[in-house]
């Protein structure tokens, strides 16, 4: 089932998310829902707070070749163990701030740790967009949006365009 999106200015979004403890069928569910939603966006990761729940639970899946077979990955309670002192420059968008995007410097190297759907611990060793992609989700379930790497005139502008959208987006709902 797909689910809403949060947008940016939201109070769920500068949240701090709670460890998953135990893995239920609902949780489980919600990360089918994540899947759908990103893919349906259509997007490369969704963080649980961007569609209202507070879990740490992140999904992602930056295959973009159409001829290579998709990879969802879904990730509870994931953890950056390790990063390269190596940094990447990528160009950032998130679905919580629709159209707007901005060059974000991330390390290009991250060891990340996870628990899988089943309950299984996971480790990977991402590399490029992937990388930059789990930093991004991972910012989410810490309350950090990608914009707060920007400078605060960037960052206010962007904030502004976005009131503006759900003002719009409130007006057409009426």
């Amino acid at each position: 089932m797909k689910r809403p999106i949060l947008i940016h200015p939201d109070p769920r979004l500068k949240k701090v998310c709670t460890p998953v403890s135990d893995l239920s069928d609902q949780l489980r569910a919600l990360a089918d829902d994540m899947l759908e939603t990103m893919y349906d966006a259509p997007g490369i990761g969704l963080a649980a707070p961007q569609v209202g729940v507070l879990d740490r639970l992140i999904v992602m899946d930056c295959v973009k070749d159409e001829n290579e077979a998709p990879r969802p990955l879904v990730m509870f309670n994931p953890e950056i163990v390790a990063a390269s002192d190596e940094t990447n420059v990528y160009e950032e968008g998130c679905l919580s701030i629709p159209e707007q995007y901005a060059e974000v410097t991330r390390p290009r190297v991250v060891d990340v740790r996870w628990i899988d759907r089943d309950g299984n611990e996971q480790s990977e060793t991402f590399d490029g967009l992937w990388a930059t992609c789990v930093q991004h989700e991972i910012d989410h379930l810490n309350g950090k949006l990608f914009i707060d790497y920007l400078g605060p005139m960037k960052r206010q502008m962007i904030t502004r365009k976005m009131q503006k959208l759900k003002r719009e987006q409130a007006k057409a709902r009426a």
